[in-house]
């Protein structure tokens, strides 16, 4: 049985790092452990967690920038930015239900993976993108503080953009400064019925380019529009639009979107509370918190090939899949195996992107890479970061490692 350890200080965090480097013994670095089950697997008799070292450290509303110890529950940020009226504009998704997961989502592990929802593609950007610094240790048992400098010692890199990201093969995160954003006033759904996938993504960009700021664009077919609003939605199929900001301003660009998109399809339009459900159950993939290890891949593709993607897809194999970020966002759930080669090089022939497997059974996980392959240049890279940071690669050892893998 793995042995946990959660230290409360990074002082204590560092003195455990060490000994770990003098050794060469591995660690399991976590957070709240709510992904546990993705990645590939790591073998580690030891794992380090930083749900211990909570707290929110400093937060000026008014500069709309908070500092938080990398284990502070993320329901706490929000509720802390919520009496405030701002909010994690990133929209960070909660994987419990995805991965049949406990524990508890941390603001280090947010960052960490580099957790983002439906805003990212249409108006916030990554996670990475609202972190300003952060406080680490590598892997020689130091502590670093990596804010907006450079650190010439590390390729000449901002490690705070690396560690955003790097699923705990970096560095063990203790503290993280983040900016905040005015949460929006109120925020609605316009829903096109009946398209079929080319035709939901094609809408979707259009809509995209209006002057509406439109700040979600998800697909929904058929059989997945029952898991959401507890089948609440009608039609055969739904493309949902998302409009936020101030009442008068969502009321009066619903009207013009609604204008736009009459002549795709009949039209609902859903109201503050029954969108900002809806886009919770987007966000944190409704359909497949099936309790099941059926494997299921967060696919990223340029939005225009998207359902070509998934209709050859389903030529080799049986598939579900529903679309986010325009089409950029495909989820798709396998019946059977994996078929990581089939999807990826599937991918390589429509545009290229990225095919992560988000969760399989054991067996699969021990066979199939989770992440995509990466180009050598990158992939030359990337060792000589981690040689950097963590020279014994006691961190997560494998768990980002894209090379096919032994039985």
């Amino acid at each position: 049985m793995t042995e946990l350890l959660t230290p409360e200080t990074e002082a204590e965090a560092a003195a455990i790092i060490a000994r770990h480097h003098d050794s060469g013994a591995p660690l399991r670095l976590c957070g709240g452990d709510t992904r546990s089950g993705f990645g590939n697997p790591v073998e580690a008799e030891v794992t380090l967690s930083s749900c211990a070292l909570s707290g929110i450290v400093a937060y000026e509303p008014s500069e709309m920038v908070m500092t938080a110890k990398a284990g502070t529950p993320v329901a706490e940020i929000e509720a802390a930015l919520a009496e405030n009226g701002q909010f994690l504009a990133f929209e960070p998704m909660d994987h419990r239900g995805m991965m049949g997961s406990k524990g508890t989502p941390t603001i280090g592990g947010v960052f960490s993976a580099n957790v983002s929802g439906p805003r990212r593609f249409a108006l916030a950007g990554a996670a990475r993108d609202h972190l300003l610094g952060a406080r680490f240790v590598n892997g020689r048992g130091e502590a670093i503080r990596a804010g907006g400098r450079v650190m010439k010692n590390v390729t000449g890199l901002d490690l705070s953009r690396l560690i955003a990201g790097s699923h705990g093969t970096l560095g063990f995160l203790t503290e993280v400064t983040f900016k905040v954003l005015p949460a929006p006033k109120s925020a609605a759904t316009l829903i096109v019925s009946h398209l079929t996938e080319e035709d939901a993504v094609k809408l979707m960009a259009a809509a995209m380019a209006l002057p509406l700021e439109v700040s979600g664009a998800s697909h929904l077919p058929y059989s997945v529009r029952g898991a959401f609003l507890n089948d609440g939605i009608t039609g055969d199929s739904a493309t949902c639009l998302r409009l936020e900001g101030l009442p008068e301003s969502v009321s009066a660009r619903l009207d013009k979107l609604a204008a736009y998109a009459e002549p795709f399809g009949p039209l609902t339009r859903l109201g503050d509370e029954d969108t900002r459900k809806l886009w919770r159950e987007i966000r944190d993939v409704a359909p497949y918190q099936d309790r099941s290890l059926r494997p299921l891949w967060r696919v990223s593709v340029t939005p225009s090939e998207a359902a070509a993607l998934v209709g050859a897809m389903r030529l080799e194999a049986a598939v579900d899949a529903f679309y986010d970020w325009q089409g950029g966002l495909v989820w798709m759930r396998m019946d059977g195996a994996p078929e990581a080669d089939i999807l990826r090089a599937l991918l390589k022939k429509h545009g290229g992107g990225h095919a992560t497997l988000m969760r399989a059974d054991p067996a699969a996980r021990k066979l199939t890479p989770a992440f995509e392959p990466q180009p050598a240049a990158v992939a030359a890279l990337e060792a000589r970061i981690r040689a950097k940071l963590d020279p014994r690669g006691i961190f997560n050892p494998g768990k980002m490692a894209t090379q096919e893998m032994a039985a």
